[in-house]
């Protein structure tokens, strides 16, 4: 493939390289989509709290936060190659103890598994980014990286098609209108095997990551790596946060992350709350990353002429109009609403990203970007206290009202309020526009 300038975009001597590479990136979007109906099927299967149940996303964003600057620290002193060997590999661990945590039955240790494997993921993410800029000409760099890019939405479809298909489909405790009134014989019997299909996909997957390790070990890999050389940390933070666009932008990118993973997890209790099934709402999600992913290009197509924080104030006034939609509507209007929130979610995290660190020295953005990735764990904590309101009358979800309306509609709420703060740092990030 080649560019305008004929420049090849991958060159051949790379080309096999960069194929496998590109495959990360559709793997940690795999993850990440398989990982959001778990929330849902983890509630059913062991009888938790909304809240309880959100620890699955709290161990998963979670592990982005605590292993995000290791990993970057880490990229500053070995290979790029270096780093996702040890990514993939902690990947697969953490897939694998699905393994271990099934027979146990034990809930924390499925959320151990999940914790881990995105310890892989983190180091997977801070490597791959700026491999594939170095893997040829710095005129291509931005082209090859969005190329790569692009197959993450093909992880992200494929992780909720197999989520749909091969968990929530054969789950039998979602057949039971009321689980908890089974006998204990027949609900032990039950759980047994529900586990047994969650297990299933992870301990699949960790195999598949096991033989791209031993690709990625076989194959012989272009020689680069992080050539920073700045020695004194401390000073690079302080000038960071002295930074209000670095500084606000990285909470902006928390408040934004959390919205997303709420918006994306808590389908399935809104269409719960509407006496919908769990696989159908899937559907709802599926269309949901569909409009994510033509929203991200039509995003990226305006930006030529929209200046990037007038765009993301715009999109999240978009997104704002959406979610209330969402609060005063309890039917399936209200979940179409939801589904569209996507779309104008789509450009925001890159979006964020770019202006945080447009203002940044080389040195300090190279830093700085592991701060915004750090910046994930939104989608740990956000979840968690969404599913705190989602409980303020039981385990249900409309167990009460709250202001006239169901405690699922009034949860979302809280990604309204992100979007607020979102629109606000677009808004003072804006510029005149350039034609």
């Amino acid at each position: 493939m080649k560019s305008n300038h004929s420049q090849p975009i991958v060159s051949k001597t790379v080309l096999i390289p960069f194929i496998l590479l590109t495959s990360l990136f559709a793997l940690w979007g795999f993850a990440n989509a398989v990982t959001d109906p778990m929330v849902q099927a983890f509630k059913k299967v062991l009888e938790l709290s909304n809240s309880q149940a959100a620890w699955v996303q709290m161990a998963f964003y979670g592990g982005y936060f605590c292993m995000a600057l290791p990993a970057a620290l880490f990229m500053r002193k070995y290979s790029y190659k270096v780093g996702i060997l040890i990514g993939l590999s902690l990947y697969a661990s953490g897939a694998l103890l699905f393994y271990p945590a099934a027979i146990t039955e034990q809930f924390w240790f499925f959320c151990l598994g999940l914790y881990v494997l995105t310890f892989g993921l983190a180091f997977l993410e801070t490597a791959a980014n700026p491999y594939a800029l170095s893997m040829g000409a710095k005129e291509t760099a931005t082209q090859r990286l969005n190329l790569a890019q692009a197959f993450n939405p093909v992880g992200l479809i494929l992780g909720l098609f197999v989520a749909q298909q091969y968990v929530l489909k054969k789950l039998q405790s979602d057949d039971i209108t009321d689980f908890s009134a089974l006998d204990e014989v027949s609900k032990t019997l039950i759980k047994t095997t529900d586990l047994m299909v969650i297990r299933d996909p992870y301990v699949i997957l960790g195999i598949v990551i096991i033989g791209v390790l031993v690709l990625f070990t076989l194959s012989k890999m272009p020689d680069s790596k992080d050539d920073s050389q700045n020695s004194n940390i401390g000073q690079t933070f302080k000038k960071l946060f002295a930074n209000q666009s670095y500084s606000q932008g990285v909470f902006a990118q928390i408040l934004y992350v959390g919205a997303q993973i709420m918006c994306w997890t808590y389908i399935y209790q809104y269409a719960e709350g509407i006496e919908m099934d769990s696989v159908t709402a899937g559907y709802f999600q599926m269309a949901a990353f569909v409009l994510f992913t033509v929203g991200r290009a039509i995003g990226t197509y305006l930006l030529r002429f929209i200046n990037a924080g007038r765009l993301l104030m715009l999109f999240s006034f978009f997104a704002i109009g959406f979610t209330l939609g969402v609060v005063v509507i309890n039917n399936v209007l209200g979940l179409y609403c939801l589904i569209g929130v996507s779309f104008f979610m789509s450009l925001m995290f890159p979006t964020i990203y770019g202006i945080a660190l447009g203002k940044l020295s080389e040195e300090e953005s190279k830093i700085g970007s592991a701060g915004l990735v750090m910046a994930i764990v939104g989608g740990a904590l956000m979840p968690k206290l969404q599913g705190m309101i989602i409980d303020i009358g039981g385990y249900g979800v409309s167990d009460i009202k709250v202001l006239g309306i169901s405690e699922i509609n009034f949860s979302f709420l809280l990604p309204i309020i992100c979007f607020v703060f979102i629109a606000v740092y677009g808004f003072k990030n804006r510029q005149p526009e350039i034609y």
